[in-house]
Order: structure tokens, then C-alpha cells, then sequence
């Protein structure tokens, strides 16, 4: 460990989730590290990314839309795999916050992200 960074600031998205830039650096450009939270009842945008994107979910309860696939339910300890250029959103099916890290190869920047809606 080089040394410990003060946490950084949640901010709300026009995706309908509040979001958590762990890791995204322009000096590391092959990965980034987020976490999003999706409060009860929320589905987030219709979109795509030009890049591949991993959801690791943490906590609470919730179903993945990931192309023409039929939903999936997720929950803590599953991991969603959307390739780059796939349709994606998820909704939070639980009562509480639900919680997934975004792990983007290479690294999430907004030119990355289109909306469908």
C-alpha cells in the first residue's frame, strides 16, 4: 500500500443512481472502480457503454437487464457481466439501498456512456 486517500464524494447521475469514483485515473486508463447505489424502487437508464463493464453486487436486492436476455435477479456475492456496446439497466426489487461496485475495462469515461431513453 503506497498510501491511504480520504474516501471520496458520492454524486447523484442523470443514470438514477448516486455514484463513488474509487479508481479512475487517467494514468491508470485500463480499468476504474465505482460503487453505485440504487435506492428501493429505482430502475436505472436504458444504456450502453463502449467499454466492458462488471456489476459486483454488495448489498440489497435487485433485477439486471443485460440485452435481450430475460432479467436476472441479483443479490450480494453475484457478479453481472455486460460486455461493451450490450443494452443494460437494473432495477432495485428490495427495501433497502442496493449496492454494486462497477468495475469498467478499460477505465469508465462519460464519452463511454450513451443513454437509450
Amino acid at each position: 500500500m503506497t498510501g491511504k486517500s480520504k474516501p471520496p464524494a458520492e454524486f447523484w447521475t442523470e443514470e438514477r443512481c448516486f455514484i463513488t469514483e474509487h479508481v479512475n485515473r487517467a494514468d491508470l486508463p485500463s480499468v476504474s472502480v465505482a460503487r453505485a447505489r440504487v435506492e428501493p424502487g429505482v430502475t436505472t437508464q436504458k444504456h450502453v457503454l463502449s467499454v466492458d463493464e462488471w456489476y459486483v453486487i454488495t448489498a440489497g436486492s435487485g433485477r439486471a437487464v443485460v440485452g435481450p436476455a430475460a432479467p436476472v435477479d441479483v443479490g450480494p456475492g453475484d457478479t453481472v457481466h455486460i460486455p461493451a456496446g450490450c443494452e443494460q439497466q437494473i432495477t432495485n426489487t428490495g427495501d433497502d439501498d442496493l449496492l454494486f461496485l462497477c468495475v469498467c475495462v478499460p477505465r469508465f469515461v462519460p464519452a463511454t456512456y450513451r443513454s437509450l431513453e
